[in-house]
């Protein structure tokens, strides 16, 4: 035998060994392996179909007022007419508007809020302001912070387009009346009280002019 075919022997026996290592170790496709299916009977990816809910409540109106309330009507109106006006905008800017005008009138300046108020609620402003200089009274102020603000009514005139909130207020703020020689009349500089008033703001939607004014105020 020559070394050639001695050679490919070897080779051939070297083959034989891992062709039945690898199976042992890989398997083969009998036993309990599972045949391939066919294409009928093949399993199909299982496809969830959500449902998108449209028209549901908005939640800028129904988490300010109940659902299906008249003020919850009266909202949605004025976002039928104006799409970019959003409630939780309007309670944003009706919290900075309470601060300023509440604090305007404690100091006796008509004048910085003027545009900010219907010509009945600047008249009675501007009533109680002059009453109190003729006695000689100046009150000192300063706001501390609101504990409510809820929206309590909302109207909306669709012939008009004229909108009306009636906000709830509870701010906390101290207060010291003094008369014309400097003693203090009513209240402390250090002792805190809460006023409880509610605020009907009114607008015109759809207009480019965006502020509301103050058209009433009462307990």
């Amino acid at each position: 035998m020559n070394s050639s075919l001695l050679q490919l022997l070897v080779l051939a026996g070297i083959a034989v060994f891992l062709i039945l290592k690898l199976r042992s170790v890989l398997g083969s496709r009998e036993g309990f392996e599972k045949p391939p299916l066919p294409a009928d009977q093949a399993p199909t990816r299982v496809k969830r179909n959500f449902e998108v809910i449209e028209g549901g409540p908005d939640r800028d109106i129904i988490d300010h007022v109940p659902e299906g309330s008249a003020a919850a009507r009266a909202l949605a109106q004025m976002k039928q007419a104006e799409p970019s006006f959003s409630v939780a905008d309007f309670l944003k800017g009706a919290r900075g508007a309470y601060e300023m005008i509440l604090m305007a009138f404690e100091r006796g300046d008509i004048d910085a809020i003027r545009p900010f108020l219907s010509d009945e609620v600047e008249a009675s402003f501007t009533q109680a302001i002059n009453a109190r200089e003729r006695e000689g009274l100046t009150v000192e102020a300063n706001f501390v912070g609101l504990r409510e603000l809820a929206i309590e009514e909302a109207e909306y005139d669709a012939a008009s387009r004229t909108a009306e909130v009636t906000v709830r207020f509870t701010g906390e703020l101290t207060s010291v009346v003094r008369n014309a020689a400097g003693e203090v009349v009513d209240g402390h500089p250090t002792s805190v009280k809460r006023q409880r008033e509610a605020w009907t703001f009114a607008r015109r939607m759809g207009v480019q002019d965006p502020n509301w004014q103050l058209v009433a105020t009462g307990d």
